[in-house]
């Protein structure tokens, strides 16, 4: 979250790095929360200087009464009553104006990095780099959708019975993928020093605002309205909120964990091929990897966390591309964010399949997560990271699309050892 002392000092840059975000309204709204910061000075400053001058009256009183003058006594009761009743007008209209700014800097995205590219669309994403070749399907190749029914691996008709679009059970050996998949992400996250958590699914609105889904996707989550609690969007929420209002030291960190978890998105989704089958669902399983690191390492780490995920892609045989997200495409609380997107040989299109972002000061600011070096006065706001490592449905998908062949679909030889099978036929 910026601070009014941020938008101050580093007003055009903020401003700038806004509108880059799409963020149209951001001159607008930041000369208003400093109007308003200007004037919830200028009553803190009225305030502090009646609380001194209650001091100094009530500290006459005592005296005023000792040398017997008690009439001058009574009028100095008086005037500190009237006092103590304007300071308190005064805390009701500082408490307002405070309010007010804190609404205000709670809506403000994260400032995008300076590399970030303008722009508003998905065409507009910078493509770093691109590994592979697209795989060449034989003449009857299906997209995936197809080749569910056709092998029996995961039901739409069935989730939608049961739960509603976007709900999918997965039968036999898709069931098998689905979990071999689980197991060699997370296998691949331990061997690359994540610590593995499992989490909860549901969490707090404290825990919502602490990574920045709300209050800007509120409503876009599913809500457990009698508890007030949310079923997460991604593990990223539970595993970053550990170590909210914690103050760490330097031998704390690096902090590197890892946690598989069910997601849950209520977003709704469009006609069209995009968003069939797998493309889009309400419903997906995730392995989420975060860190947290000392500003100074956190854009090393970021580019660690994109070499941890394209080498998953790369084990797993997927022609792939990384993109460097334009200001208009990236998260509310992202700084610099990495897509990975996978080749869908069938569908003839790029899927993403992960995102890894550094936020630097913007959660940890919301989370109180500091750190504080042996022999340091003051305390320093980590920098936090997170990343897709990976999301399952798109990869299931264009693991059956490029790897169909007319006798079935073979499994990336990487998965045999977890699925026990090298063919769904």
């Amino acid at each position: 979250m910026l601070t009014t002392a941020q938008l101050r000092d580093d007003n055009q840059r903020i401003i700038d790095g806004l509108l880059k975000k799409g963020f149209t309204d951001a001159p607008i709204v930041i000369a208003h929360v400093l109007t308003t910061d200007d004037k919830r000075k200028a009553l803190q400053a009225q305030r502090d200087t009646l609380q001194a001058e209650v001091g100094t009256s009530s500290a006459s009183i005592a005296q005023l009464m000792k040398s017997g003058n008690s009439a001058e006594a009574e009028t100095a009761k008086t005037r500190v009553a009237v006092l103590k009743a304007e300071i308190k007008g005064l805390e009701t209209q500082l408490e307002a104006l405070e309010t007010k700014i804190y609404e205000s800097l709670v809506r403000l995205p994260n400032v995008p990095h300076s590399s970030v590219p303008a722009g508003k669309l998905p065409e507009d994403n910078e493509v770093i780099l691109t590994w592979g070749t697209p795989p060449t399907l034989h003449d009857k190749a299906q997209p995936h959708w197809d080749l569910i029914k056709q092998y029996d691996i995961i039901d739409f008709e069935l989730g939608n019975k049961v739960s509603g679009a976007g709900f999918p059970f997965y039968k036999g050996k898709g069931a098998r993928l689905q979990r071999a998949l689980i197991n060699f992400f997370l296998d691949r996250a331990g061997a690359a020093g994540y610590r593995e958590i499992q989490v909860p699914i549901l969490i707090n609105r404290d825990s919502g605002f602490g990574t920045g889904q709300l209050p800007d996707k509120d409503g876009q989550m599913y809500h457990a309205t009698e508890d007030d609690l949310f079923l997460i969007p991604t593990a990223e929420v539970p595993l970053t909120n550990m170590y909210r209002d914690e103050l760490l030291r330097p031998a704390d960190l690096p902090i590197k964990v890892a946690g598989y978890t069910p997601c849950f998105r209520r977003e709704a989704g469009s006609w069209g091929a995009h968003v069939r089958g797998l493309n889009r669902l309400h419903q997906f399983d995730k392995i989420e990897i975060v860190q947290v690191r000392k500003p100074e390492e956190s854009y090393a780490a970021l580019e660690e966390m994109s070499l941890h995920v394209q080498s998953l892609l790369q084990d797993l045989g997927l022609h792939y591309r990384v993109l460097r997200l334009c200001g208009g495409d990236m998260s509310f609380a992202s700084a610099l964010t990495y897509d990975m997107e996978v080749w869908s040989g069938a569908q003839q299109r790029w899927l993403e399949v992960s995102s890894v972002s550094n936020f630097e000061t913007f959660q940890s600011s919301r989370l109180k997560l500091r750190y504080k070096a042996e022999g340091d006065k003051k305390t320093t706001l980590l920098h936090t990271l997170n990343g897709s490592a990976l999301a399952l449905p798109r990869i299931v998908a264009s693991i059956l699309e490029n790897n169909q062949t007319p006798e079935g679909i073979l499994i990336p030889e990487v998965l045999v050892p977890y699925t026990g099978f090298d063919l769904i036929g």
